[in-house]
């Protein structure tokens, strides 16, 4: 029986601040006694149409997140918790919400249809309410419905399918939901709600539709509902199916070659004379098909012999049309586009969809483009100037070095000039296109780049004077000194030319991060980014000193944030965004120095003074910061070697905070991470702080908490700590082995069908494989034994993983390896097993074909392993 609970709905959002804690203390004290009468008297007040718009509006809320939960492992707590209700209850809560579809207030049939949709996505996948579909589609049918209750039915429909996935329902059901969303997308049955209603819930249903699509009259029928819609007179139903139309070119890419020309019709009078909105989304069309294009070029070779695209073509064919309406919109820049990232418009839509064409069809595009580059460089009008500058930009990936390196080295002085001109719009793209130039045609390690010795220090001249331009175009300025010192990252000789310019460079980066004229911190990032490529890509010999000198400098700032005043949450931002930067310029710092052993000292001798600057900024308890001053711990960690065991007293309590950092679990995985750095540093030193790391380690894999990317570095953790104590990590192998054994077992039954999964799958195998391989190699000259009741599982892993054809590179070198620790550490022992293992000469065989010479030098010790023990 249900509750009266529209009091404290109500009270719950009074402006007095007594009233409403009692009255969500009372409605979670419901919540708590009965949750099933709970969820039944929202869903009452929701569907009553006496009771005030507003407790229905907290009903509505209160039961949606009573359901579902962005987090989760919440999201599975209110599954479970829905899935106890008794059926009886769950029964009248769904009819009152399929009641309330039908009622005269709009909001409480949106959110009822929102909610349908919440249970449904958890009951539809159980087999569970199997009478739903047919129950909304009887709405559909019967012709004295009123509209009002067609529309959220609509919505409901649409929103169910956005929830389940396509293998829930049966192709019965899947054609029953096309044809009532299919005609409720009929101008002459229907008013615009239902309209509107009906596209939007198309756009979702879509990913249902793949029978429907092969067969050609229907899909005929459906084009044809879709085409007609986009020329509907209302904007927000055009732009729905136009948005329909952008997923079909995803999904359905490979039967579109009937339609295109009235695509293409109906997409280009959108882009010239539409509102904006439909206007985005028939650009977005074409961007979509790029995509798939550019997908199929790069996946697929042609069947046939022929030398043809492995696709239709549909963006070379329309290529004389579509980039001249491309480039039109490129002059439809708004005022302040450029002081504003969120800004999303016409004319960088299409500028993006000109880039994609650009790698679609390579060189064709150039001569399109040129012209319209060339004929509005040079007008009076920003507009055409910036557009100009924009296409050339747009068009630098795709065409090759060859085509583009003539017209680069006509326009990079005229660029270079462009970053003075009297329009703020105009050098903002300018400075992106020269990033880009870098970016893409400069790569002397390769042996190609548009920069020559002799216009090396005009670009680095105009670099440093604009980036104290406005804070917009001293940003991209960053960018294009990332990109250009990138480029001489690992360029032999070349690498020298960049040296004379560094203090220079370093000196304006750290003024441009010191600017306060940003508004917010994007601008002090970049430069700080940019700066850390700059120490990276340095050349050593050359520049020691330089980098020497910086370090004290990047000290003293992070020293100096300890001193902000902290007074509201904002002010505690900006503290860690700074102390995040500041550490990850000193991470780089560490790393570079540490790279020669005639550098190494500095790093040494100021190890003591870093470590404390890192234990201060882990007191100001920020988690973006506790992950960059982590991760420049590893870097200081594998500098100082042994010696960083003198900060281990200090430190260790906040390392184990970080393995204990389930929400922000990146912390966390960086954490697990500086560990294997810590254990790699002191060898056996480490031992003291062994009991509680492992304890923690597998806390954190018994987790259900814990997010999944975190555990695959845990195993790679576990044969860092055997590798660094040798036999001590006897203790550990009876919790950590069946750990690993049952993650090769969930390896073995892992979804296939799924990339996301495939990859996580090859990432834990390949960390199950370090494991064993760092304690077979730990205990290999001092308890080898300890291991043998583990060698079966463990082949018979590796023999799994072989027949694998889905297994990455990463995971077939770790195998081949740890196939060969085996067989080094446990000797004779293994004699037995390798002879009963008819798999790995065919697998050996496979790895000593490959391409990649490391993966064949494991193989080879592997097999020379393998051979040592058959013959003793």
């Amino acid at each position: 029986m249900a509750m009266e609970i529209t009091q404290f709905l109500l009270a719950a959002q009074s402006a007095d601040a007594k009233v409403r804690t009692e009255a969500e203390a009372r409605l979670r004290q419901f919540q708590e006694q009965n949750m099933p009468v709970f969820l039944l008297s929202l869903s009452v007040e929701l569907s009553n149409d006496d009771k005030p718009v507003e407790s229905r509006r907290l009903a509505g809320i209160v039961l949606k997140n009573s359901l579902d939960a962005k987090d989760a492992i919440r999201k599975e707590q209110l599954v479970q918790q829905w899935m106890a209700i008794d059926i009886s209850i769950k029964s009248q809560i769904k009819e009152t919400l399929l009641r309330t579809l039908g009622s005269s207030v709009p909001e409480a049939r949106h959110t009822a249809a929102q909610v349908i949709a919440k249970i449904a996505s958890i009951e539809i996948p159980r087999k569970q309410w199997p009478e739903l579909i047919g129950s909304l589609l009887n709405n559909m049918t019967q012709q004295d419905k009123p509209a009002a209750l067609k529309q959220a039915t609509l919505e409901a429909l649409g929103y169910v399918c956005e929830e389940i996935s396509h293998q829930d329902l049966v192709q019965d059901e899947v054609n029953a939901v096309l044809t009532a969303v299919v005609q409720g997308m009929n101008l002459a049955e229907h008013g615009p709600e239902v309209r509107l209603a009906a596209t939007k819930a198309l756009y979702n249903a879509l990913e249902f539709a793949q029978t429907n699509f092969e067969n050609e009259m229907e899909r005929n029928y459906i084009m044809k509902v879709v085409c007609d819609t986009a020329m509907s007179k209302e904007v927000e139903i055009r732009q729905a199916a136009f948005e329909c139309l952008v997923a079909i070119a995803s999904a359905y890419y490979e039967v579109l070659e009937p339609y295109m020309q009235t695509l293409f019709q109906l997409t280009s009078n959108a882009v010239k004379g539409d509102e904006e909105t439909v206007a985005l989304q028939a650009i977005e069309f074409w961007s979509s098909i790029c995509d798939e294009e550019i997908e199929l070029q790069e996946f697929e070779s042609p069947e046939s012999g022929d030398s043809g695209p492995p696709h239709s073509g549909f963006i070379e064919k329309a290529l004389p049309s579509l980039v001249p309406l491309l480039l039109e919109t490129l002059l439809k820049q708004e005022e302040d586009q450029d002081q504003d990232d969120t800004i999303w418009n016409i004319s960088m839509a299409g500028g993006t969809c000109l880039g994609l064409v650009a790698r679609t069809v390579g060189d064709a595009i150039v001569p399109l483009v040129m012209p319209f580059v060339e004929s509005n460089i040079l007008k009076q009008d920003w507009c055409c100037r910036e557009a100009a500058t924009y296409a050339f930009g747009s068009i630098l990936e795709g065409p090759t070095v060859e085509k583009l390196s003539p017209l680069v080295q006509a326009g990079l002085d005229f660029l270079l000039n462009t970053m003075k001109d009297g329009n703020n719009h105009v050098k903002d793209t300018t400075a992106w296109t020269l990033s880009r130039i870098f970016e893409l045609l400069h790569s002397p390690a390769s042996g190609f780049s548009i920069i020559s010795p002799e216009n090396l220090k005009r670009v680095v001249g105009v670099l440093l004077e604009s980036i104290k331009d406005a804070p917009n175009v001293a940003e991209k300025v960053c960018g294009a000194i990332y990109y250009l010192v990138q480029g001489y990252d690992d360029a032999g000789p070349s690498a020298s030319l960049l040296s004379p310019y560094l203090t220079d460079i370093i000196s304006c980066l750290i003024s441009t991060a010191d600017r306060t004229d940003g508004g917010d911190s994007k601008l002090r990032s970049s430069a700080y980014e940019t700066l850390n490529e700059v120490v990276r890509c340095s050349n050593i010999a050359e520049t020691s000193s330089v980098i020497a000198q910086l370090l004290p400098v990047i000290m003293n700032k992070l020293g100096q944030t300890m001193d902000i005043q902290i007074v509201s949450s904002d002010d505690r931002e900006k503290q860690g965004d700074l102390q995040a930067s500041l550490c990850g310029v000193l991470q780089v710092i560490i790393q570079k120095l540490s790279s020669t052993d005639e550098t190494k000292t500095i790093i040494l001798q100021a190890a003591d003074q870093i470590m404390l600057l890192f234990l201060k900024v882990f007191g100001c308890r920020s988690s973006t910061v506790h992950e960059e001053a982590m991760l420049a711990i590893g870097a200081l960690a594998y500098a100082t070697g042994s010696q960083f065991e003198k900060y281990m007293p200090e430190f260790y309590k906040y390392l184990e905070m970080g393995l204990q950092n389930f929400e922000e679990y990146q912390v966390c995985g960086i954490t697990v991470g500086v560990v294997g750095d810590i254990c790699r540093a002191l060898d056996d030193k480490v031992l003291p702080y062994c009991d509680g790391i492992m304890g923690l380690l597998l806390k954190d894999l018994a987790s259900s908490e814990l997010h999944r990317s975190v555990k695959p570095p845990i195993f790679s953790c576990f044969g860092d700590i055997a590798l660094a104590i040798g036999e001590h990590f006897e203790k550990y192998v009876p919790y950590a082995l069946p750990m690993m054994q049952g993650a090769a077992e969930i390896c073995a039954k892992m979804e296939t069908a799924d990339e996301e999964m495939v990859d996580y799958g090859n990432q834990l195998r390949r960390s199950i494989f370090e494991a064993y391989s760092g304690i077979l190699q730990g205990f290999k000259t001092v308890k080898p034994d300890v291991m043998l009741p583990y060698a079966q599982h463990l082949l018979k892993f590796i023999e799994l993983v072989s027949r694998d054809n889905q297994r990455d590179e990463s995971v077939t070198k770790a195998a081949v390896a740890v196939m060969g620790d085996l067989a080094d550490a446990l000797g004779s022992n293994i004699k037995l097993l390798l002879k009963e293992c008819l798999f790995y000469d065919e697998f050996l065989c496979e790895c000593l074909r490959s391409d990649d010479e490391q993966l064949k030098e494991t193989a080879g010790w592997t097999q020379g392993m393998i051979q040592r023990v058959m013959v003793l």
